[in-house]
């Protein structure tokens, strides 16, 4: 399964080609080792990154929640998430949004893997967490509404991979990493 990596393409020139208040979009121009250049475009994020929790209420139930998607523009079953603040460690962005958008801070944090959202288009990714230990706490928000919490059991969530209604692929990853980790598949790293 070891494959020799493939030489990097030689980066020849990027530049910044627009700008909004929540994106940048870079063009990169490179050479790959065959002699083709090529210019690609991507968003590159800002900020100290993202994070995604799967956040366990108890042994068998992940806290869900209900939000609109300007992007899809209806709402969706997503899990927890949110930006890292700068000089805000990994474990407090996850307690912060946790407290944001279902009311509880958690006391154990594994952190499973960096999501890549799309390799092509996109310099950022996503770490994902799962909590456990919850216990009621909020803080307010920035989000336009409150978000609805939907427990989902965890034995059902085929049926929530099968639901219009639950349609983030990066959510559906980290849904099926966190099972993994759960079923001793796959390890994960104490967050400290």
């Amino acid at each position: 399964m070891d494959k020799k990596p493939h030489k990097k393409p030689e980066i020849l020139q990027r530049h910044i080609v627009a700008e909004s208040r929540l994106f940048r979009v870079e063009s990169i121009d490179l050479r790959f080792s065959n002699g083709v250049e090529r210019t690609y475009e991507r968003l590159v994020p800002g900020g100290s990154g993202a994070v995604m929790m799967v956040a366990l209420l108890d042994d068998e139930t992940v806290a869900l929640i209900r939000e609109y998607g300007g992007g899809v523009e209806d709402y969706t079953l997503t899990l927890p998430k949110g930006a890292i603040d700068l000089g805000e460690s990994m474990r407090d962005a996850c307690n912060r949004e946790l407290q944001e958008e279902i009311g509880f801070a958690a006391r154990e944090f594994v952190y499973l893997k960096k999501m890549s959202l799309s390799p092509s288009y996109m310099r950022g990714g996503i770490d994902v967490v799962l909590v456990r230990d919850l216990y009621p706490s909020k803080l307010e928000g920035d989000e336009p509404e409150p978000l609805e919490l939907v427990p989902w059991k965890l034995a059902d969530l085929p049926a929530l991979y099968a639901s219009d209604e639950c349609n983030e692929g990066r959510a559906i990853a980290a849904l099926a990493l966190a099972t993994e980790y759960l079923a001793g598949r796959f390890e994960g790293q104490a967050l400290d």
